[in-house]
């Protein structure tokens, strides 16, 4: 089976195609962080605009690679929600017309379900259950996957995601967008032990997160060393990176070594963008090896929002007998979208 994957959530255009035989046969992938680096952030128009401009010159490229034509494709599958609605719609609107003209069935797929399954798309040899640590731009939440479809939620942010913790404490000491790779590269001049900021929830008896406080933390820091209007010295501000990185890290891996304890699973598989970060990996061996049990990553190029998890994760459903696609061609999008409401169990 052969699926064109279509991914437009936020600010990346991704196209793939995945071959269930023969596996990834093409993927091409924008980033628009230099469109957003001036703002400091995404701003959805600009986002939205640059999809409409990128998609389909992606899309002959991916095919191209391939050596196929869209009618040698069984599905065409697009990234429903999560995400940015008028991301979203761009790739929807492309996906249902490519699939019309070629007669082909639509699928739309859950953003998250597509990170969720992207350590399976570089290691086919791992396969359910396991434990899942999801964190992804505004998401952090720890899953038991027992099989495609079927996950519990073990608990999740009550507050600001580790992404949105990274990228906010970033702002706080003047870095640039993405916030994220920016704190973890100055981080690595830092002294964690010169500040002792708040690690929220880390003794709590749920498996749930909070990193408001942390941000908060940071802040009064920031504040309490811009005294009189002198500025902040380089090595203060890599110390304060330091020491953010590991609070935030140091959450991350002890909620998701109690989920593996209390599951009783042996498998911990993490995906989304966080997880490209090399401290939170190196904490996570750690913890696993100290747990006798595997910690499985995808690629860093797969950590942030990608064509092939979408191709996959639609090919997945699809010989599973979970989804059959639309021959309508009728799309919408669920900008917001619970992971739960996939359950197959």
């Amino acid at each position: 089976m052969r699926v064109l994957g279509i991914e437009t959530s936020c600010d990346e255009t991704g196209v793939a195609v995945y071959d269930s035989r023969d596996g990834l046969l093409g993927q091409a992938l924008h980033s628009q962080i230099a469109l957003h680096r001036d703002y400091g952030g995404v701003v959805p128009e600009l986002a939205s605009r640059d999809h409409i401009a990128r998609v389909l010159p992606l899309v002959d490229d991916v095919l191209g690679q391939a050596g196929l034509d869209l009618r040698d494709l069984d599905a065409i599958a697009y990234t429903r929600g999560p995400g940015l609605a008028g991301a979203l719609l761009v790739g929807a609107g492309v996906a249902a017309a490519l699939a019309m003209a070629a007669e082909l069935p639509l699928l739309g797929v859950h953003h998250l379900e597509g990170h969720l399954l992207s350590p399976l798309l570089a290691q086919p040899e791992l396969d359910f259950p396991f434990v899942a640590l999801l964190v992804s731009g505004g998401h952090t939440m720890l899953l038991r996957a027992t099989a495609l479809g079927c996950y519990e939620m073990l608990g999740e942010t009550v507050d600001d995601a580790a992404g949105e913790a990274f990228d906010k404490s970033a702002k706080l000491l003047g870095l640039g967008y993405p916030g994220g790779p920016e704190l973890a590269r100055l981080a690595a001049g830092g002294r964690a032990e010169a500040f002792d900021l708040p690690r929220p929830k880390l003794h709590s008896e749920d498996l749930d997160f909070s990193f408001a406080g942390l941000k908060t933390a940071v802040l009064t820091r920031v504040r309490q060393l811009s005294q009189a209007g002198e500025a902040i010295s380089a090595q203060a501000r890599a110390d304060l990176a330091a020491a953010t990185q590991e609070a935030i890290t140091d959450v991350l891996a002890a909620k998701a070594a109690a989920a593996l304890r209390r599951s009783g699973l042996r498998t911990l598989v993490v995906a989304g963008g966080v997880g490209a970060n090399l401290r939170l990996r190196e904490k996570l061996d750690t913890a696993c090896a100290a747990l006798g049990a595997q910690v499985h990553y995808p690629p860093l190029q797969w950590c942030t929002d990608n064509g092939p998890m979408i191709a996959y994760a639609a090919c997945r459903r699809l010989q599973a007998g979970l989804a059959r696609g639309s021959r309508d061609y009728a799309f919408d999008i669920q900008p917001r979208w619970d992971l739960s409401e996939l359950r197959a169990c």
